[in-house]
């Protein structure tokens, strides 16, 4: 396996992509609206495909979802963090109106770690190997 790519369906996808590029940082490209592709017609200005290139090893795709979604139960994303700031400054973000689920701490596996329920229902396991 070469890469393994999340994608991730939203309601108004524009707001959580912003989010998680402040989060993470990096850069959004390749994004793509609904506006004159005639199967998403009534969807104007809604994202068809946006990517997060954190890195060149960490791409995350987003895009608005059409259908009636049950949010948050049905994947956890897991991150490898490169610091203990990197690690804390993360999770303090994706905490703040989300749900703690684990709190950041020292494993049996030697490393910190941590999981967020964030404010648009994603789980995210934070996990950073000294």
């Amino acid at each position: 396996m070469k890469k393994l790519l999340p994608h991730i369906y939203l309601r108004n996808c524009h707001e959580p992509l912003a989010f998680y590029h402040h989060v993470f940082g990096g850069e959004v490209k390749n994004t793509q609206t609904a506006d004159d592709v005639e199967m998403f017609k009534g969807h104007d200005g809604k994202y068809i495909h946006a990517e997060l290139h954190i890195n060149e090893d960490c791409v995350i795709y987003f895009a608005d979802v059409f259908e009636p979604i049950k949010q948050g139960n049905n994947i956890w994303l897991v991150v490898e963090l490169e610091s203990k700031q990197e690690i804390e400054s993360v999770y303090e973000q994706l905490s703040e109106n989300g749900e703690v689920k684990m709190d950041l701490q020292h494993t049996f596996w030697g490393a910190t770690y941590g999981v967020v329920k964030d404010v648009y229902g994603i789980t995210w396991e934070l996990n950073y190997r000294k």
